[in-house]
């Protein structure tokens, strides 16, 4: 096969699988995605967002919705497709490389070295290695001349979330579909695939036969050593307990989701509002 027909092999891929964004899984995908940020009010015009590749499935499905939205939507934003590498092995990093060109995705790469950091502290190192990664991540975009991040959470991390507040945390509280940033001036965190869900992020890779990273810290690398891998992950424990709570009813996923949209303050004991605390006895006598 000559060069020419090898680009054109590939550019018939990339057509396919962004075809299949909009077409096969518009419902569950390209729908969900531009509701998010309509509903939500993610995008303004004249913003410049950096969309950050961790080289997952679900970053780098959300590179390519950025665009089809550039392609389909208004042009009245600008984008950046950032790639941290915090220290991968090689073979992890080029995956990430090869998958962009693959889904022609025009990345700025930059490294930082978050895992040697981070290597040494405990049992589990993921929180502050997604502090150091989201510090590092607003940085460079701001460097780049943006005003916004966009993470690849979706609706499964919105409820996970939720539920581990609740039992770990012993609050209420949510991942929020967007965040101004209190350390960097005139940042925002945008999360646009808000309301898609796990299972057709994982549809649409097996589907167009895409192997993509998942978590590649050495931590991870340690335990799969072991034969232990995310033993101590509390995030993996909920999301087991709410698949198997789901097989009960079909509805339990969606009221979880719910539940921070139909928050009562009549019928709470407390809450807190800018780090102020209101109890119910405050007015309870209509004082």
């Amino acid at each position: 096969m000559s060069k020419k027909e090898l680009l054109s092999k590939q550019d018939q891929r990339c057509r396919d699988i962004e075809r299949s964004i909009v077409k096969k899984y518009r419902k569950e995908i390209w729908t969900k995605f531009t509701k998010a940020i309509n509903q939500y009010e993610l995008i303004r015009d004249g913003d410049k967002i950096a969309v950050c590749i961790s080289g997952g499935k679900d970053s780098m499905l959300m590179a390519k919705l950025f665009q089809e939205l550039e392609r389909h939507g208004k042009k009245n934003f600008e984008v950046k497709y950032l790639v941290m590498n915090p220290g991968y092995n090689e073979e992890n990093y080029q995956l990430i490389l090869s998958n962009a060109k693959l889904l022609q995705v025009p990345v700025t790469v930059f490294c930082s070295e978050i895992f040697d950091a981070v290597k040494d502290v405990g049992n589990s190192p993921c929180y502050l290695c997604a502090r150091m990664r989201r510090g590092y991540l607003y940085s460079k975009a701001q460097e780049l001349g943006c005003n916004k991040i966009a993470l690849g959470h979706h609706f499964d991390d919105v409820i996970e979330t939720i539920l581990m507040g609740m039992l770990y945390g012993a609050q209420i509280q949510t991942m929020m579909p967007k965040l101004h940033s209190t350390n960097f001036e005139g940042m925002e965190l945008i999360r646009p695939m808000y309301l898609i869900r796990e299972e057709d992020i994982i549809h649409w890779r097996n589907y167009n036969e895409l192997k993509f990273l998942r978590c590649a810290c050495r931590f991870t690398e340690m335990l799969e050593k072991q034969g232990a891998e995310e033993q101590n992950s509390k995030r993996l424990e909920i999301k087991e307990l709410i698949r198997e709570l789901s097989k009960k009813s079909p509805y339990i996923e969606k009221n979880i989701f719910r539940s921070v949209e139909n928050v009562c303050l009549d019928t709470v004991i407390a809450y807190k509002k800018k780090g102020q605390v209101h109890h119910f006895l405050d007015d309870y006598d209509g004082v």
